[in-house]
Formats: C-alpha cells, structure tokens, sequence
C-alpha cells in the first residue's frame, strides 16, 4: 500500500483538518483511503475513521518498535495510507513524525500556516526540507498544503515563491465550520463532533487529488523472520466500551479478536459484567459520566466479581474507575469500582504528558518480572494510594502514579496510568496468562 505523511510546522498548525480534507479529497477521487496516526493519539483517529471509514492505525516507534510500525501499516486496507503527524515534524525524542517518516520510507507533505505570508511560506517550508540532511534524517519533504490560505493573488504568490523540488499540493481556506471543538485531553471525539461534511468537502476541493495521489510511494515490509504469530487461547475477554472508555487502539480489539472471544459492555449504561475470564477497562473520559458510572451498578458488581478472582486490567481512565473514588473538577466526589486502594481527582491542567517505560519489580498481569514495558501517559488525575498499595512497576521514564511507580495491583487486577500497544507485548502476556 503507497502512502505520504502529513506533518505539520508546529503544534495547532491545522494537521487533523488538513488530514481530514486529504482523505476527503481522495475518497472523492476514486480512491480507498486507509488513515493512520504517527504517535500515540486516540481522539484524531477517531475523526480518521468518521471520514474514511476505516480505522486508523497507530505508528508509534516508542510503543510499537520499528518492525511493530511497518506491520501495524501494513495490516491496513485501502489504496493509499495517510499518516497524520504528531507535533512538529522533527519534534519529539521518542517517536517523531520524521522518524515515523522515516521508518516507513515515506514521503511528507508539509502543512505550513499561510495566514499572513506568501515566501515566508517557501522559506518555512525549504527550511524543513534541508533541515533533515542536517540532522542526518533520511526524509523526503515532497511539498506542501497551504494552511488558511485564500485564493487569487494569495495563492499564485506562495505558488511562485516555492523551489521546483517542492511540489504545491493545494490550500485549505480559512473555514471557521472546520475548527474541532477541544477539551481536556485534545479535541472532541470523531463520533461526538464530526467535521461538517459540506464545510470538509470545501476544502477538499482545493487540494489537488491526483499530485497526492502520484507522491505516495511504497513502504518496506516487517522483517517477519524475527516475528512469530501467537497461537489463539480459550479465553473470553470482555472490554468495556461506550463513552467514557473510548481510548482503545484498534490494534488491541484486533489482538483479541485474533487470540481469544471478545465481548463488549458499557458499563456507563449499566450493563452486567459478561460472562468472561478477564475484563479490560481501557481510558476515555470517566470523569464526565462520574454520576451514571456510579448509578448503573456495573461498576459494584466489577468490583465483587474482581475481589473473587476475575482479572481486570485497566489503563488510565481504567485504573480511575477501579479505584475507591473519583472527585471531579467541580469538586464532586463519586463511588468507583473499589477494587484499588486509591482515591482519584482531576485536575484543571494536566499531570503528566510523556512515553513511558516500566519496569515489572513482580509477576503481573502484563509482565513478567524484570520485564519493561513502554507505553505514554496522558492525563488530568492524580492518584491518592492507600499506605497498603501494592505497585507492579517502577517507572524507568515517565511519571506513572507517584512519580516513581506505576500499576497498582490487587486480587489478579492490575490499573496504571500508562496506554499500551499489542506491539509492546503486553496484551499477549495477558492472554497467556489465561491460557496457563
């Protein structure tokens, strides 16, 4: 499958509806787009898929390794793949868009902001060009979308000021129905507030499809030699899914549709626990159904059906939720789960915001003891731990609950603040438990 990614100058320079409006503008074309995300983001992925269709994937070094990358790529569908950056193309140690970039061999297109400029334009744009030579970065910028950018003269002058090495791929005009609602964590979800279809096909049409279309190339295949596929256990596992656990890459569903039975649930509705030998509780946003979380009833019986044995696993706004409480921004404070000695509340600003890697200090759900695991951590809560806590890792980077542990673990449950990838390894730990 040929792909291109789209990177931006900086953070907030329009990447998700410069995305958006490609993906639009080659369905229109003719063409079967497979989205994908370079980094570790749930909320732009779900715009991907209201517009494309399909799921997006998530190519993330950190989580995934190289060899995880170009087969999460490669598991995709479509005709051409496009990869919405993260941040500033070169910014970020772990997993930056140009070494996503360059792991995939993959072109990029470079969203520049044109508000108020036409060769400062080119200049920004040859700029990050060179810049990879510089950094000894094996990237093709190939050219450019012109963010904000009006027609007629405005047009013509940042076409005539770009070098003949960097193509012009079109603009995406200064729409206000295009602008993403945000909140806490980034911007609404794909299904709560998606893009106008109307305003998202205006843009559309000022991008040029087929120049796209021809700039995408082919990426290299996984090294499958080192790579042996798991064979499937007898296990049911059931994950919790509805609006306040949203935060699940479509990797892991397709782990365990592959490897065990899946079955849904929404505890915010106040569906019984299914029949199941493991439950995952991935993130999302608890805290806005704080009152229907504690009212259903799921959540209680998680808990009972938790203390005899049944192995829940949960991952940030999971590991909220199974604590003893949560106190909202508002300063209400809500029954959880009580599986955890841990007391939550949220915050106004964020409390940590990085990849992460920890290392197993005992035989948990997702590691075996000396074992490291890499995720990221992303949230708004801090954690207040009973003196009795039991931690499952101590955080080699990132700052997990305390600063210097992550995973509080009790019964055969497991909660931590870090999002893992099926890439990491961790989710196949899980099952083989079940299978053991």
């Amino acid at each position: 499958m040929n792909g291109f990614v789209i990177g931006g100058v900086s953070s907030g320079v329009g990447k998700t509806v410069a995305t958006l409006a490609t993906c639009q503008a080659l369905a229109d074309a003719g063409y079967a787009v497979q989205p994908a995300k370079a980094g570790p983001d749930f909320i732009d992925p779900s715009h991907h898929e209201a517009v494309a269709g399909r799921p997006s994937r998530t190519l993330d070094l950190w989580l995934c390794g190289e060899d995880g990358v170009r087969r999460n790529y490669h598991r995709g569908e479509g005709d051409i793949c496009v990869v919405e950056g993260v941040m500033g193309l070169y910014d970020g140690d772990g997993s930056s868009t140009a070494m996503v970039a360059e792991a995939l061999d993959l072109p990029v297109v470079l969203v520049v902001d044109a508000s108020a400029g036409m060769e400062s334009v080119a200049a920004t744009a040859l700029g990050f060009q060179t810049y990879a030579d510089e950094i000894g970065r094996d990237i093709e910028v190939a050219g450019i979308v012109a963010q904000r950018a009006h027609g007629g003269r405005h047009e013509q002058g940042i076409r005539d000021a770009l070098p003949d090495d960097l193509e012009y791929f079109g603009r995406i005009p200064p729409t206000p129905g295009l602008e993403i609602p945000e909140r806490h964590l980034g911007l609404e979800m794909g299904d709560e507030t998606p893009v106008p279809l109307e305003a998202l096909r205006e843009a559309a049409d000022t991008l040029e499809a087929e120049r796209l279309a021809a700039v995408a190339s082919e990426s290299p295949k996984p090294d499958e030699s080192v790579h042996t596929e798991p064979d499937p256990v007898d296990a049911r596992i059931a994950v919790a899914s509805d609006a306040a656990f949203c935060f699940r890459y479509p990797a892991t569903l397709e782990r365990f549709r592959e490897r065990a039975t899946l079955l849904t649930f929404s505890p915010v509705a106040g569906d019984p626990v299914p029949d199941c030998d493991a439950v995952y509780l991935p993130g999302g946003y608890p805290e806005l159904h704080a009152d229907a979380l504690e009212s259903a009833g799921t959540l209680a019986e998680l808990g009972q059906r938790a203390s005899d044995g049944l192995p829940v696993l949960g991952e940030c706004g999971g590991l909220m939720t199974m604590s003893q409480s949560l106190t909202t921004a508002d300063g209400e404070c809500h029954e959880m789960a009580g599986i955890l000695p841990a007391d939550v509340t949220m915050h106004d600003r964020y409390q940590a915001l990085d990849h992460v890697e920890l290392e197993a200090t005992d035989s948990t759900l997702t590691a075996a003891s000396g074992e490291h695991v890499r995720g990221h951590e992303f949230h708004y809560s801090s954690a207040e731990v009973g003196s009795d806590a039991r931690f499952a890792f101590d955080t080699v980077r990132g700052d997990g609950i305390d600063g210097d542990h992550d995973g509080l673990t009790e019964y055969a449950s497991l909660g931590t603040y870090a999002h893992v990838h099926p890439e990491s390894g961790a989710f196949e730990t899980v099952l083989e438990r079940l299978d053991s």
